[in-house]
């Protein structure tokens, strides 16, 4: 079990200069709205042991730098359970972080509805949800810390409702309480970590760590703008453009050629189609990770679906580029299954709202067509991330790194701001299904990837892309 901190520890591992706010007055009938009997005497117990007067303390803070408001629980106070009064709190904390332009970090640990107020206790949450929906439309950031533990309508609210979700170690976090699970359940499977591996959860993050996590992402997420990013400048290969794989295989799900990726130019545009393929294909290509390390000083990742999926494949999070918060989704040259494409859509949506601009990679052999992808609804998937693209605000940039496969890479490029490197391609569908769907032999694919036109230069003369960027270091580039 994870170490159960009060409310006033859980501040004080975050900030030093927490400010209380003052609660909303409210009168209460003797025993409460129910006249419970003794509810009256456990709320005066529950304040002697805690020293609170709820179960929740509000206040506002400087975090790292980022003035904040925060709202701790106090699990000490019969369970930090929601009641009226709690609901009081949190209204008033919300509309305080509206008016003042903060954004909002809920620092849960709770059990739930408190029983003792019957319905008006569970009402409470639809309060908060309000509340957080307001926050939300006003364009701030809300930033969840939970911890143990973290169950029932507060983690359905506070925590999950959350734009971004921090958890610390061995935390419980779930729907159902430990006390309303079935017997045979796994308790492993109500911890932090296996939220995390569920897409549920961002990060795990260590109370020692805590405050620099929390404050980097207050930092990133504060930071409007309005300027569209520049496109990256391509990356030189790692070393000769040669590889002993095929672009066959499991990899890529392809029919095979027999054509293996030897003896390509590690400078310069592709001399043919099938170049670019294999070039694009190549494992001395820079991939994803490359161009987000030499893009960003500093960045977090944003973690999971938060439909129960997760995908290493595409890479989402925010990150400091030139004194400036830029978000980034980025396929990482693997089929993007549909958790990956609703992590982006959710990383744009978050990113348009909050006002920041976006940037994409594109590098895939396509979206996954095996038949869990199909049960997990790959296509409605794409379909969300082509709606989140369309209707963004806020300018969105893409580089064509890799492979560009078919719809699954196009749902993640931007409309009239798409660029490519020398080391990619951008095709309707892969050279080697386009020979299989026209019923030619596979050794036709290099022919009919020259009648595509896929090359960068193709796709520059077609309008597809806006331009080839130059490559870093290289002395032809412009």
């Amino acid at each position: 079990m994870a170490e159960r901190l009060s409310a006033r520890q859980a501040i004080a591992l975050v900030s030093e200069d927490f400010r209380e706010l003052a609660p909303p007055a409210r009168e209460s009938e003797s025993d409460g709205p129910l006249g419970w009997e003794g509810y009256d005497a456990s709320r005066a117990r529950a304040a002697e042991r805690t020293g609170e007067q709820e179960s929740v303390v509000c206040g506002t803070a400087r975090i790292e730098g980022t003035q904040a408001v925060l709202i701790a629980f106090e699990f000490g106070f019969l369970g930090g359970s929601l009641g009226r009064r709690t609901g009081d709190r949190l209204e008033a904390a919300y509309a305080h972080a509206r008016e003042h332009r903060l954004p909002v970090v809920p620092l849960v640990a709770t059990g739930g509805s408190r029983m003792q107020e019957g319905m008006l206790a569970l009402t409470q949450l639809q309060r908060v949800a309000r509340q957080s929906a307001l926050t939300r439309a006003a364009g701030l950031p809300q930033i969840a810390v939970v911890r143990d533990p973290t169950t029932g309508g507060g983690w359905a609210t506070l925590g999950a409702g959350a734009d971004v979700i921090l958890a610390l170690p061995g935390a419980q976090v779930a729907f159902a309480g430990s006390r309303v699970r079935p017997a045979d359940a796994d308790p492993a499977a109500y911890r932090a970590e296996a939220q995390m591996a569920a897409g549920s959860v961002d990060a795990v993050v260590r109370p020692e760590e805590l405050r620099a996590t929390l404050g980097l992402w207050l930092r990133l997420l504060s930071r409007p703008s309005t300027a569209a990013v520049a496109p990256p400048r391509g990356l030189p290969t790692t070393g000769p453009a040669t590889g002993s794989g095929s672009p066959t295989g499991s990899a890529t799900g392809l029919p095979t050629t027999g054509l293996p990726i030897t003896g390509l130019p590690a400078t310069g545009l592709p001399a043919t189609g099938w170049d670019a393929v294999r070039r694009a294909r190549s494992p001395e290509r820079p991939r994803a990770e490359r161009y987000l390390d030499s893009c960003f000083t500093r960045r977090v990742a944003l973690r999971g679906d938060r439909c129960g999926g997760t995908d290493d494949g595409m890479l989402c999070g925010f990150g400091e580029h030139d004194g400036r918060t830029v978000a980034y989704a980025a396929q990482t040259g693997t089929a993007t299954r549909p958790a990956g494409y609703r992590t982006a859509t959710r990383l744009i949506r978050l990113a348009d709202r909050l006002g920041i601009p976006v940037l994409t990679l594109v590098d895939t052999p396509g979206a996954a067509n095996d038949a869990e992808a199909e049960r997990q609804g790959v296509g409605a998937a794409i379909a969300e991330l082509f709606g989140a693209v369309a209707a963004a605000r806020t300018p969105i940039t893409t580089l064509v790194i890799g492979e560009g496969g078919s719809g699954g890479a196009l749902a993640l490029a931007a409309p009239g701001n798409t660029w490519a490197t020398p080391d990619s391609y951008f095709s309707v569908i892969a050279p080697e299904l386009a020979a299989a769907i026209l019923k030619r032999p596979p050794d036709q694919a290099p022919t009919t990837a020259e009648q595509l036109r896929i090359r960068p230069q193709d796709l520059v003369e077609l309008g597809v892309v806006r331009g080839v960027v130059p490559v870093v270091g290289d002395p032809d580039a412009t």
